[in-house]
């Protein structure tokens, strides 16, 4: 029988844990801060716990932890690639953005992807198992004990579907969050989906404050259809029903994801269809340089065609802006250095 993760437990849950083990409920607290501010790795580093209660921990739970594989930084912009092994050496990544308001982690939420997305190397694969609450908060963790530095807002961009991992992720944002351990606020946290309109629905049932980012990557059915298999499942209408629904029960403003490829999806019509779709809509357009993906013949837009595009959704009142590209000397994107490690291994 596994060991329950102790790093994944609410502060609820800790509590009852504790109560289990015939402990006073104050233990639950000191057993939070060890995990979530110290970023302990075994209970024998609990000190202020007693022997016997260590014992008893070590014998029922477990603490899930992540080892550093290889690190990468850029030269160009100083962005970093961590490539980390869990527990059963299944590989992820995770990406460290510094910017001038502070450090920005973009995590993985799954091992590899099941959506398909035909310009996205973590997808090629498939996927492998979910991540728990705990494995990614320790990508964080991890990141803030390499660098010596505090992480300030997160991303879950990595590899992976977030609301593929529905439970986990709710959870990783509630422990995250919580004023007990690292306290980053909602509105520094941001969730990219592709579009799973039955989780985007209880996700706004969830009351947070967080950042919903829609990776969109087309105008129409047509192309989407071409590029994203889950837009066969969550037709574009409802996409956009769904959107301005959790737009207007949230009152925040929605960001859509733009790759931009190279005579897919980049076109004046496809910008002009693009504008009319999003017209009276709470929401942000955020056009990406997307990363070439040989096994797939997909390449990255002309920065002047980016350039165009941009210029035609502002001209139509859509804000719209195109993304920095970090680490593109280190393979930033998702996927590829795990992607890379592997077939060196191999």
């Amino acid at each position: 029988m596994r060991k329950p993760d102790l790093r994944s437990m609410s502060e609820e849950e800790l509590i009852f844990a504790v109560k289990e083990m015939g402990e006073p409920q104050f233990r639950s607290k000191q057993i939070f801060d060890w995990l979530h501010n110290k970023n302990v790795k075994s209970f024998d580093e609990m000190t202020n716990l007693s022997k016997k209660l260590r014992e008893k921990l070590n014998e029922n739970y477990k603490i899930s932890n992540i080892e550093i594989v290889e690190k990468r930084v850029s030269q160009k912009d100083g962005t970093a690639k961590y490539l980390f092994s869990l527990e059963d050496d299944r590989l992820i990544e995770a990406v460290l953005m510094k910017y001038s308001y502070g450090n920005a982690v973009c995590v993985s939420t799954q091992v590899g992807c099941r959506m398909g997305c035909s310009f996205c190397a973590s997808t090629i694969d498939g996927v492998e198992r979910n991540l728990s609450a705990g494995e990614m908060l320790s990508e964080v963790y991890e990141i803030q004990n390499d660098i010596g530095e505090r992480v300030s807002s997160i991303v879950l961009m990595g590899s992976g579907e977030p609301l593929d991992n529905y439970e986990n992720v709710i959870k990783f944002i509630r422990l995250i969050n919580d004023e007990k351990g690292l306290g980053i606020g909602q509105r520094h946290i941001t969730l990219s989906t592709c579009g799973i309109i039955d989780k985007m629905q209880m996700l706004m049932e969830e009351n947070l404050q967080i950042t919903l980012a829609v990776s969109l990557h087309a105008p129409n059915d047509e192309i989407r259809n071409e590029i994203m298999p889950v837009s066969r499942k969550y037709d574009f209408d409802s996409l956009m029903l769904a959107c301005k629904e959790y737009s207007d029960k949230t009152k925040r403003r929605i960001t859509f994801e733009y790759a931009m490829i190279k005579g897919v999806n980049d076109s004046s019509e496809c910008a002009g269809q693009l504008a009319r779709r999003l017209r009276n809509m709470l929401c942000h357009v955020n056009l990406i340089p997307v990363n070439d993906v040989e096994e797939r013949n997909f390449y990255k837009s002309s920065e002047q065609t980016i350039l165009n595009f941009a210029e035609i959704l502002n001209s139509k009142g859509i804000e719209t802006t195109i993304r920095r590209k970090l680490g593109s000397d280190i393979n930033a994107a998702c996927g590829q250095l795990r992607k890379g490690y592997r077939a060196s291994r191999r």
